[in-house]
């Protein structure tokens, strides 16, 4: 079984890595023989911005640039997706979310068939979101902010396009334990994938 970890920070030694470090950690350490692909969003230069190339891939009226083909590549390849990011107002970091927006286009994601029913083409998919947020626990429950997260993006992105979202994580400074117990918590939701792949 094959894995995709997709990283959108730009500091190498930012929390969100180490993280994306153990989740691949524990994916190796529960089936040596489950192998994982990290895609760096910020180091590998992706362009998160929905130009006029990617306006006419969404209408049918052009093939898609080399870069998402790349990235279909690299999609088709998993098994299973995992997103590590850090809350940026609320929901994910701008190059997370052109990367969303630029790859998971019409036609390889999901579809409108000529009834214009909803064809949801990513139902193989398996999809685990590791989140890494400032505030406390209670500053998210009290204004429902993970709540609106998770509609946003567990249903109103994955949903769409069928795939099944398995891990909906979120890790926070005012966690007990904290940064350690965020990178246990990682090392515990790569093991799960390698065990529930494999």
């Amino acid at each position: 079984m094959h894995t995709l970890i997709v990283i959108a920070h730009p500091d190498q030694h930012s929390l969100t890595h180490a993280v994306a470090a153990q989740v691949a950690q524990g994916l190796t350490t529960s089936d040596p023989r489950h192998s994982f692909e990290i895609a760096d969003l910020a180091k590998e230069g992706f362009d998160p911005r929905f130009t006029e190339t990617d306006v006419a891939l969404h209408l049918k009226n052009a093939d898609p640039s080399a870069d998402i083909v790349l990235e279909h590549a690299r999609l088709d390849r998993a098994d299973a997706l995992v997103l590590v990011y850090p809350v940026y107002w609320w929901s994910f970091p701008a190059l997370l979310k052109g990367w969303i927006d630029r790859v998971f286009t019409q036609g390889w994601a999901y579809e409108e068939d000529s009834n214009g029913t909803l064809v949801k083409k990513l139902q193989r998919l398996q999809v685990h979101l590791i989140a890494i947020g400032g505030a406390s626990q209670r500053t998210y429950a009290r204004h429902g902010y993970f709540g609106a997260m998770k509609a946003q993006i567990d249903h109103g992105i994955f949903g769409y396009c069928g795939a099944r979202v398995k891990t909906s994580e979120l890790l926070l400074a005012s966690d007990e334990g904290y940064p350690n117990a965020s990178l246990e918590r990682a090392r515990s939701i790569g093991q799960n994938i390698g065990i529930n792949q494999g």
